[in-house]
């Protein structure tokens, strides 16, 4: 009886491993913002967690700028993809409000924020990496309003809802940044709360406005 035979692996092209190459680097570049801040990542370094040669590195990306630029969008559609994601695993409940900030909290938890963030404080006196982040931002928080939005009563116009959820992350971006300087994350949960509790005022009060114009009508 003949032996089945196994099939061939299909060869990748040259286009498929240097798409794969790019994206080491990307996911690499990220992975040193994280640990060594912006200021931290070299290219050297980069090449190192990637697990390429310098000369690999540069065939690709010929200088630290070009290569952090071309992470900011691939840690976009990270985010974006992240918001997409994470919203279908969670369920509704008696009060959306409350699922809808809660989602916002773990939105914001982990490697891809605080890579984020470094490049939001590095743009501040870099125009390239201010321009670059300027043109992925409405992208990823498209991604996350439609993410949120899901949550938000269904009396909420949509202006309203764009501008609770906006409300919501300037508050908690703000507490998560300051949290940097000593962090402690129960610490910054609990300042989150502290400001949910105004933050269901909000859409509470906008809830009862939409009822009562609809009443009127």
């Amino acid at each position: 009886m003949t032996s089945p035979v196994a099939p061939k692996q299909q060869r990748r092209t040259q286009e498929q491993r240097s798409s794969e190459m790019r994206t080491r680097l990307l996911d690499a570049t990220i992975d040193c913002l994280v640990e060594y801040g912006y200021a931290g990542t070299t290219t050297p370094r980069v090449a190192e967690r990637a697990g390429v040669t310098r000369g690999a590195q540069v065939h690709h990306f010929g200088s630290k700028t070009d290569l952090v630029v071309a992470a900011i969008s691939h840690l976009a559609q990270l985010r974006a993809e992240t918001a997409m994601r994470e919203m279908v695993k969670v369920e509704g409940g008696d009060d959306p409000v409350a699922v809808a900030l809660e989602f916002l909290w773990e939105l914001h938890q982990g490697p891809l924020f605080i890579a984020t963030v470094e490049l939001w404080v590095a743009g501040r006196t870099d125009s390239v990496l201010a321009s670059a982040m300027e043109k992925v931002e409405p992208f990823v928080n498209n991604a996350v309003l439609m993410a949120v939005a899901r949550f938000v009563p269904d009396e909420m116009r949509r202006k309203e809802t764009r501008d609770f959820i906006y409300t919501a992350m300037d508050a908690l971006r703000g507490i998560l940044v300051s949290n940097f300087i000593d962090p402690d994350r129960e610490r910054a949960h609990r300042r989150w709360q502290r400001a949910s509790v105004h933050l269901r005022q909000i859409a509470s009060a906008a809830v009862a406005a939409a009822l009562t114009e609809r009443a009127a009508r």
